[in-house]
């Protein structure tokens, strides 16, 4: 992996040679009409080469030209559509990063939590307080409910309301509808302060967004139920009961609340896999620091205290806290975390070790080459990080739709109260009725729209699938990768260890037809060599051994032949343990355990020969 420094967020581009990509912190969005409006916005801005806007994670990716804009211009360009946004943190560290976006996720689904219970809580007590008022006698006379359910509920619910709670029906009806009034008003305050607010922001930018939807059908069912409250008369001459709606008010708010808070919920779970990532690097070192007397003394210190060119110990089985090279010693290192390959691979001296790898069996010592954003671990999270933040090819589909989406909406609310009230109209109803049902139809296609679900679901899929991937040891490079891989009939590995387990086991033992040891006994002298040795198949044969509670006598004379295998005398016995090259080093030959042996090879087995005294 290149070792490329990202300084501030910003790192060439393979656009081209000279342009660069910034990702920015965006607040403000709260839809996908919201993410389609900063996208298209900072696509048209000079110099900008691609722009990917990803509303669950709040940032705007763009590719751009240097010598035509800046971060500062885009954020500014960002900043006249009505949103939020601030160059990128120059810090080093993308662990710390994370765990600034982890925070700051955490507290919004926090907050967006709380609102929601509240909300809720708020909207179960208004319709509770509700279903007095419309069996009072202030609506007596004003004709049947025309709603099916409300009917129902009248007939069936509010008797048994008002047998259980007599003291709620002998409130005067004033007294509630104000109670009311001052209830919505707290939660559209309070809980629901961001809708309207946004909504105004992108009226004063001659744009709208899911936000519009929910300040106009909620401030429509909110501005009838004041003039019922205040002026109930209004209606009563038209034939028409003052039904509030206070309870729809406070109800919508706490459902888009409830779906907020679920889409915070995704975002932060989905963080999930950056930060097991996070956690595989150490959060110490040992490393060499002089002494006064000029010797050197091994001092345990903070990842962030490690400096290059630092001497740092690793001992068996610890996780490596950074990328260096070895200097003294050898050991096999597990880079299953990096390559997929299960095996661990053989380090010695002069080769390179990455942070967050794990050590298996050996000590050596190696020198720090590159920390904080350079490492390789952190330039995977940056990966991860930003496939998640990527753009499927199918968002386009999206992003056309949700552009359009919102006013569409709205012309279709407008479009339903004119039919509803001419068609009242015509059947006899008087205009004050009519223009009730119509506004109610009118709002209902307004509030139905507000879940964006649509505009939501592509990257949200391209956030769990990047993440569920990354924890299954699958790096996936984005939205696009993703959608290709949905046509992908055949899948072609290039190493048998990235799809085994990495931890072998002896399964056969085949003895020579003229051997004089048992099974038993060839496993146990095989075992006598390998305790001697670090190698992964060594480790299955003491394994084995330890399994079958076998005696292991002492090897003496050890002699590894690399690339062969090794000797040594046990009980007088000289005894090989190797490859079939070793075999003929010794000029041992068998045709049936070589055939046995070919056959094992083509159930992916890994054969190893025993020869004792030729």
């Amino acid at each position: 992996m290149p070792e490329v420094l990202i300084p501030a967020e910003v790192a060439p581009s393979a656009v081209g040679g000279s342009a660069q990509t910034v990702t920015l912190p965006v607040t403000g969005m709260t839809c996908a009409a919201c993410q389609s409006r900063v996208q298209r916005q900072l696509s048209r801005a000079p110099g900008v080469v691609d722009a990917s806007v990803n509303l669950l994670m709040g940032s705007a990716t763009v590719t751009f030209d240097p010598a035509i804009s800046s971060p500062a211009a885009l954020v500014q360009r960002v900043l006249d559509t009505g949103y939020g946004a601030e160059l990128p943190a120059a810090a080093d560290d993308v662990v710390e990063q994370l765990a600034a976006r982890d925070a700051t996720t955490s507290h919004e689904y926090e907050a967006l939590r709380l609102r929601a219970i509240v909300s809720g809580a708020a909207g179960a007590i208004a319709m509770l307080v509700s279903m007095p008022l419309m069996a009072s006698n202030a609506h007596t006379g004003m004709g049947v409910v025309a709603d099916p359910f409300m009917r129902w509920v009248m007939s069936a619910i509010s008797p048994w309301l008002a047998s259980a709670m007599p003291w709620l029906y002998a409130v005067p009806t004033p007294v509630l509808t104000w109670s009311l009034l001052a209830m919505t008003v707290g939660v559209m305050v309070w809980a629901g302060r961001q809708f309207y607010v946004s909504a105004w922001q992108a009226l004063r930018h001659r744009a709208a967004d899911m936000n519009t939807l929910v300040a106009v059908g909620t401030g429509a069912a909110f501005v009838y139920s004041v003039l019922a409250t205040v002026v109930p008369g209004l209606f009563t001459r038209h034939g028409v009961a003052p039904d509030v709606y206070f309870e729809a008010v406070i109800f919508i708010i706490a459902l888009i609340l409830t779906g907020r808070m679920f889409e915070s919920r995704a975002t932060r779970s989905t963080s999930a896999a950056l930060r097991a990532l996070a956690a595989l690097r150490p959060t110490t070192a040992r490393v060499m620091r002089p002494t006064p007397d000029g010797g050197e003394i091994e001092v345990e210190v903070s990842l962030r205290d490690v400096r290059a060119s630092d001497v740092v110990v690793i001992r068996p089985g610890e996780r490596i806290p950074v990328d260096g090279v070895i200097e003294l010693g050898s050991s096999a290192v597990d880079e299953s975390m990096l390559t997929g390959e299960s095996m661990p691979v053989p380090k010695q001296s002069g080769d390179r070790v990455i942070g967050g790898t794990i050590n298996a069996t050996g000590a050596f010592r190696y020198r720090a080459t590159t920390l904080g954003s350079r490492s390789v671990l952190a330039q995977i999270m940056m990966l991860m990080r930003d496939a998640q933040a990527s753009r499927a090819p199918i968002q386009g589909l999206a992003d056309r739709i949700s552009a359009i989406f919102v006013p569409t909406v709205i012309v279709l609310s407008m479009i339903t109260f004119a039919i509803w009230f001419v068609l009242l109209w015509n059947a006899g109803a008087g205009g004050g009725a009519a223009s009730v049902r119509a506004f109610a139809a009118a709002v209902a296609v307004l509030i139905i729209a507000c879940p964006c679900a649509m505009g939501l679901a592509v990257p949200t899929a391209v956030m769990v699938a990047t993440g569920r991937g990354a924890e299954g040891g699958v790096l996936i490079k984005g939205g696009e990768a993703l959608q290709r891989a949905g046509a992908i009939s055949t899948i072609v590995l290039d190493k048998t260890g990235t799809i085994t387990e990495g931890r072998p086991a002896v399964t056969d033992i085949v003895a020579a037809s003229d051997m004089t040891h048992t099974s038993d006994g060839v496993l146990a002298m095989a075992a006598s060599l390998e305790a001697m040795s670090e190698h992964p198949v060594a480790g299955a044969i003491m394994r084995a051994v330890a399994e079958r509670g076998l005696t292991v006598s002492p090897a003496t004379a050890f002699e590894s032949m690399t690339g062969l295998g090794v000797t040594a005398m046990i009980d007088s016995h000289f005894v090989a343990v190797g490859n079939t090259r070793l075999m003929e080093h010794f000029g041992v030959h068998d045709a049936t355990l070589e055939a046995t042996a070919a056959s094992l090879a083509t159930q992916a087995k890994t054969t190893v020969f025993v020869a004792v005294d030729g």
